[in-house]
């Protein structure tokens, strides 16, 4: 408690010393644990659930294939900007790391000398995981979720406050909504163009599988074909 009277009526602090102290209880090992999970785990887990979700709509193929893989990249791509846009925010704000203003916190990762606000961990996983809502409601969600677990983890880390990380969910969100627009017109052309291409095909669909409106004209022009020899003969 005598780190929280030091942190005042500040609740952004207050929250930090909460979350972080539950760090000084946890068991050695469970602290590395979250130690990975936090820096490195869930950005993993992140790719690997856009991977699974591009299976996933590659296999089912339909009219929306493309349309869906064209949502899908510009989830990482939409992380990507909302970095860059970062870049800037941070640079302005200028806000120090909450172990060098504040003691007493376990800081689980060492080597942390940038700005604090806001965090780049919680602004890729919240763009990739709102990104991956707009192409894939389910796995949306699955995203989401462990974004909002990322978030917690830095704060328990000791290396972001609470409000780093709900500016990064922020700012991700913005840019992949604010953006999605302009993306889904540039992207949806080329991947149809990739769709329709003889090998890359396979990139928006497994092979045996075609858009609904493909599927449901060959037979119609198989059945023409048919009554066409019948009547010449």
């Amino acid at each position: 408690m005598a780190q929280l009277a030091e942190s005042g009526s500040n609740p952004d602090v207050d929250l930090l010393y909460d979350i972080n102290g539950l760090a000084k209880h946890a068991p050695h090992w469970f602290d590395r644990v979250m130690e990975f999970v936090g820096e490195w785990g869930l950005l993993l887990a992140m790719v690997l659930l856009v991977l699974w979700c591009w299976s996933s709509v590659r296999r089912r193929g339909g009219a929306d294939a493309a349309a869906t893989v064209a949502a899908l990249v510009w989830a990482p791509l939409a992380a990507g900007i909302a970095l860059l846009v970062n870049i800037p925010i941070r640079g302005f704000v200028e806000r120090p790391r909450p172990f060098v203003d504040h003691q007493g916190l376990d800081v689980l990762v060492s080597g942390k000398t940038d700005f604090s606000f806001v965090s780049d961990h919680a602004t890729i996983t919240m763009a990739v995981g709102v990104g991956l809502f707009v192409a894939h409601r389910k796995f949306g969600l699955a995203g989401i979720a462990l974004a909002l677990l990322e978030g917690f983890c830095r704060v328990f880390m000791g290396v972001h406050y609470p409000t780093d990380v709900i500016g990064g969910f922020a700012l991700g969100t913005a840019v992949v909504l604010l953006l999605s627009p302009l993306a889904t017109a540039l992207l949806t052309p080329v991947m149809k163009a990739v769709e329709r291409a003889p090998r890359v095909g396979l990139l928006i669909r497994a092979r045996g599988t075609a858009p609904a409106g493909r599927e449901a004209l060959i037979p119609e022009a198989r059945t023409e074909h048919t009554e066409e020899r019948d009547l010449a003969a």
